[in-house]
């Protein structure tokens, strides 16, 4: 596989432990793939959905929300949110801008 330009080093794939997502994405099939490949599901069931064999763990999935909140923030600045930047690396270091200041206090 070709690595990216402006890519440096060996870079790890890391299986996730879970995945969050929001009701549109519950199923079986959704499921049973994430069961197969060991990453949990954090997915509230449908109202219409059975309950058996659903777990669900609020409080991770209520993690999920700060990390929406943390990309609508960040897409406040235009760069970020419409890409301007063609190269990865430039991308990455606007993002990194943009992570700066929400940190700063204002």
């Amino acid at each position: 596989m070709a690595r990216p330009p402006g890519c440096r080093g060996a870079t790890a794939r890391v299986r996730p432990r879970r995945i969050a997502a929001d009701r549109a994405y519950t199923g079986r099939r959704i499921r049973r793939g994430l069961r197969r490949r060991g990453i949990g599901a954090v997915i509230p069931r449908q109202v219409l959905e059975p309950r058996r064999g659903v777990r669900f763990d609020r409080a991770a999935y209520r993690e999920r929300n700060v990390v929406e909140r943390a990309i609508r923030r960040l897409k406040h600045h235009r760069a970020i949110a419409t890409r301007y930047d063609k190269l990865a690396a430039m991308f990455h270091a606007t993002l990194t801008i943009g992570v700066i200041l929400l940190w700063l206090p204002v």
